[in-house]
């Protein structure tokens, strides 16, 4: 059985189908409301790259598309952010890795204090209150 590894940056596209400058509570609220029911949200592992910068490993068994891994780890760091004293992150890159109906993701954010500069940008806050009304897990 073959895997296929699907990459996007999320910078400047992966969301472009969405309305393009889309906030990551819409986004999130979004992909919880499509949410399918057989989906399993499978672990969520953190690792700190720098003060600034952290990376997501996370899995979403049932047939999960990369909205739903976007909406998950949207949902992980916004979490994260507001734990660690950080009001916004923008997301650097996600590596998608399919194999059968599990979708595994590597994610990549930068943390900010102030909201940066960005087509996509996590509030922590809103983005928190959303993946809580979608029933996402966070970290």
């Amino acid at each position: 059985m073959g895997r296929t590894m699907l990459s996007a940056v999320l910078l400047a596209g992966l969301m472009a189908g969405q309305g393009g400058c889309a906030s990551a509570a819409e986004t999130t609220q979004g992909a919880a409301a499509k949410k399918a029911p057989d989906l399993s949200y499978e672990g969520i592992e953190t690792h700190m790259l720098q003060d600034d910068l952290v990376e997501f490993r996370l899995a979403i068994g049932g047939g999960a598309d990369a909205a739903a891994m976007n909406a998950y780890a949207d949902c992980a760091v916004a979490q994260y952010a507001q734990i660690r004293g950080f009001g916004y992150a923008r997301p650097v890159r996600v590596l998608l890795d399919r194999s059968g109906r599990m979708l595994r993701g590597n994610a990549a954010y930068l943390l900010s204090r102030d909201r940066p500069e960005g087509r996509r940008v996590i509030a922590a806050e809103p983005t928190l209150s959303a993946c809580r009304a979608g029933g996402i897990p966070t970290v």
